[in-house]
């Protein structure tokens, strides 16, 4: 038994020193084909015009859209703290990368728990500017090298401006400020706690929890939105 718990240790040190080096390697190769922060810096929202059907599905793409932004401090506080609550419930304790949450959501998985992702709100920022949604090691490692960089170049306010300015949440809307005009016809600044709530369940999948298409669906991810808020905010 002894020896088996040794042979244990020796094959998991060895894995992690491989893993290591593997991912300085990875790091290694791809810092110089780092892209310029510029896009980020001097945002303007510029997306393409994307033609949908009723359950959101791409069916075409022409030309450019451009929005304007919505300044950090015009969302209402409740939508940002809904936000963070079910998107990345320490984005102002982490520096891009949220270790512990990689650790959680892994264990949670192996419970056999539903799917938990890892991807902290400055590497949705970094993958929706930047990069695909492949999921390969290389792009991943990007992701990871791009939060680093933002979280390292811009403020927490500032990588969350980004993230609520520029994220599908369905219905052909981009952002927030579009998504409250579409789903509940006002104005951002006018939404409720529990409007904030709904719209806060969309980035993960927005055809899943589309309210006009599952309300049911999306009520149940609304609610849990909102223990979540009365939990950690």
């Amino acid at each position: 038994m002894k020896r088996l718990f040794i042979l244990a240790a020796i094959v998991s040190t060895i894995g992690l020193v491989l893993g290591g080096l593997l991912l300085g390697f990875a790091i290694l190769v791809a810092q110089p084909n780092m892209p310029s922060l510029e896009v980020v810096t001097d945002y303007r929202p510029k997306v393409p015009l994307r033609i949908y059907t009723s359950d959101d599905t791409l069916i075409g793409e022409y030309g450019e859209e451009r929005r304007n932004v919505t300044p950090i401090d015009q969302f209402p506080d409740h939508l940002k703290k809904a936000v963070i609550a079910i998107e990345d419930d320490r984005f102002y304790d982490h520096g891009g990368v949220d270790y512990w949450g990689v650790l959680r959501a892994g264990l949670a998985n192996l419970r056999g728990h539903l799917s938990q992702g890892a991807s902290t709100i400055t590497m949705q920022v970094a993958r929706n500017f930047f990069l695909t949604n492949e999921k390969t090691f290389s792009r991943k490692i990007y992701e990871v090298m791009l939060a680093w960089k933002i979280e390292k170049n811009l403020s927490k306010d500032k990588i969350l401006e980004l993230y609520m300015n520029q994220i599908f949440l369905g219905q052909r809307a981009y952002g927030f400020t579009s998504a409250a005009r579409i789903y509940f016809g006002k104005d951002v600044a006018d939404l409720t706690i529990a409007e904030a709530a709904m719209l806060a369940g969309l980035p993960k999948a927005p055809s899943a929890y589309n309210p006009v298409v599952n309300f049911r669906r999306a009520k149940i991810r609304q609610e849990y939105i909102l223990q979540r808020m009365r939990t950690i905010c």
